[in-house]
């Protein structure tokens, strides 16, 4: 398919990343596959997790990934002719039989989808429990199932908080190897996996992230390790409430 928004998309993304002089801790790039289908899984503490997490394929291999995202990233006037322009995937959790066929598509035909297995932004900044879509693609289309975590775009912008152009954060974007397959397993049993994995990858990378909070900012550092962000209890309280329609504010802010 001819690619009219996806390139010039990602030139005003890395024109954006030079402004910021944003410093990226890049790993494994070379696990993203230089053709064929596969399935990148990803962490999510960030709205630019999208552009972050695509960035080691083109970088790497020259690759686009289409992205499962919410359907009403796709109907908001700026971000849905940007999104339906790039062939991502919308997912209307009403209908996700649909998005699912497309994605299986997609992989089929020998695209990279990128999927984020929690469904929506952590704001504890440590994983949430995952679904097994992403898990349930890779067997069925028979692709390799990579895990990836992307740190630091949290501080940036994230869930609860307005943006912060601030200038010189570090981003972190690990790419692992594929997760290994058992012949057999079900989908369950691999995204737990996958699970294990992206909380392993986690610690590993925070263990490397070179910045630390500064000047009352640690809003952004998980609560084990010091920080103030809500702990993984915290913030699902927060999202059950928000569900049902109760206000909260929460360490993370507004």
């Amino acid at each position: 398919m001819r690619e009219w928004v996806y390139p010039p998309v990602i030139r005003t993304a890395l024109t954006l990343f030079r402004l910021l002089a944003i410093r990226f801790d890049m790993r494994g790039t070379d696990n993203v596959p230089a053709s064929g289908g596969a399935v990148l899984a990803s962490n999510h503490v960030s709205y630019l997790d999208f552009m972050f997490v695509g960035l080691p394929a083109h970088r790497a291999r020259r690759r686009l990934v289409r992205f499962m995202a919410k359907k009403s990233v796709f109907d908001h006037r700026i971000s849905g002719p940007l999104m339906r322009g790039m062939h991502h995937i919308p997912v209307d959790r009403k209908a996700g039989a649909a998005a699912y066929g497309h994605a299986l598509d997609a992989l089929r035909s020998g695209e990279i989808v990128g999927v984020f297995p929690e469904q929506t932004i952590s704001r504890s900044f440590v994983p949430r429990p995952l679904k097994n879509g992403a898990a349930r693609l890779a067997i069925e289309a028979d692709v390799p199932m990579i895990p990836v975590v992307v740190w630091g775009g949290q501080r940036i912008w994230t869930s609860g908080r307005k943006p912060k152009l601030q200038r010189k954060v570090t981003v972190s974007i690990w790419v692992d190897s594929p997760l290994s397959r058992i012949e057999g397993e079900p989908a369950g049993d691999l995204t737990e996996r996958l699970a294990l994995r992206l909380r392993e990858l986690v610690d590993e990378v925070l263990d490397a992230y070179p910045d630390r909070p500064r000047n009352g900012d640690e809003w952004w550092l998980p609560a084990h390790l010091g920080g103030a962000a809500p702990t993984p209890a915290e913030a699902a309280m927060h999202e059950q409430r928000s569900i049902h329609g109760t206000k909260l504010t929460d360490n993370a802010g507004s």
